[in-house]
């Protein structure tokens, strides 16, 4: 099995315990708290099996989530190139620890604010790749440790905005919605 990460995965977040868990700085100095997290597992025959995640670790949780793919290994190098490409991030090496801990703890992180993984019938599926996970994340999730929504393309910023203010209160989250052009 192998796992990668974004660089810049932990910007903002605070990590308790796990020196181990190692970061690269993000390309910018301004982290929007979206890491890519992958995972390829084997799949017989010269084959893997690959899922990927976006993760709002600051707020939403996972944003998108694909596979579970099969390919074949020789073709692994370009599917973890492009995945983190997309995005603008270079991609550090992980354990599958971290891998849970990002893609769970930030689903159970964005579950008490109120919110689901996007596009929940798809995660169901991806899910399984990350194996067994139990207990509290030492990843303290949120900017900081406090919400921070930063509006994306396909969010819908009031629904939002309202539900952080009845999870955790007015003046208790901070935002960020883009102006369209």
């Amino acid at each position: 099995m192998e796992c990668w990460v974004s660089s810049g995965w932990s910007a903002g977040l605070t990590v308790t315990g796990h020196p181990e868990w190692l970061d690269e700085p993000g390309d910018d100095d301004a982290s929007s708290g979206l890491v890519g997290v992958l995972v390829a597992r084997e799949a017989g025959r010269s084959r893997v099996s690959v899922c990927a995640w976006l993760v709002d670790v600051y707020c939403l949780g996972v944003k998108n989530d694909l596979g579970p793919t099969v390919t074949y290994r020789a073709d692994l190098p370009q599917i973890v190139h492009s995945f983190f490409a997309v995005f603008g991030r270079r991609r550090v090496p992980a354990p599958l620890e971290l891998a849970q801990h990002l893609v769970l703890g930030a689903v159970d992180y964005a579950g008490s604010l109120g919110f689901e993984p996007a596009a929940e019938a798809d995660f169901a599926d991806t899910r399984g790749h990350l194996g067994p996970w139990e207990g509290s994340s030492p990843i303290r999730f949120g900017r900081d440790g406090k919400p921070f929504f930063i509006s994306g393309p396909n969010d819908n910023p009031p629904r939002i905005l309202k539900q952080l203010e009845r999870s955790v209160g007015g003046g208790n989250f901070d935002y960020m919605i883009g102006v369209p052009e």
